[in-house]
């Protein structure tokens, strides 16, 4: 019995060893394979780089001209605001100009109906006083002859 405790010892003992090779062949592939495969070289890493430098400095080139154009735009807004501020002030003051001609225009159609009258009144008291005048001549014309 010994001996078959010897055979299966011996056969465990090489199962045992096997299995540690394994672990000790798989422990040495992989780290193999992370340092061969997982590092990349400064060459490889430009290559990749370098059209995305390319293509962020072309958009920031389109950035800034867009930022430009919007400040441009900005100034104009600023200038038609300054406009439609001077177009209320000159509507304003075209409104009071238009009330104020109506209020003269008023008045000069009421002082123009009242020299019209003055006008009649005096047209009138010339009339009333020439013929006084005759009167008076007759009169005076008629006392003469007495």
């Amino acid at each position: 019995m010994r001996y078959y405790f010897k055979i299966l010892k011996n056969k465990y003992d090489f199962s045992e060893r096997r299995c540690k090779m394994k672990k000790i062949v798989l422990l040495v592939l992989s780290l193999s394979f992370l340092f061969v495969s997982g590092c990349a070289t400064r060459e490889y890493v430009k290559q990749q780089i370098d059209p995305l430098i390319d293509r962020i400095s072309k958009l920031e080139a389109r950035v800034t001209a867009v930022e430009s154009r919007v400040n441009a735009l900005e100034g104009k807004v600023a200038d038609i605001d300054a406009a439609k501020k001077e177009a209320r002030d000159a509507k304003s003051l075209a409104q009071d100009a238009m009330k104020a001609a109506r209020d003269c225009c008023d008045k000069d159609l009421s002082a123009l109906k009242k020299a019209d009258a003055a006008v009649m009144k005096a047209e009138d008291a010339a009339r009333r006083a020439e013929d006084a005048a005759k009167k008076c001549t007759k009169a005076f014309e008629l006392h003469q002859k007495k």
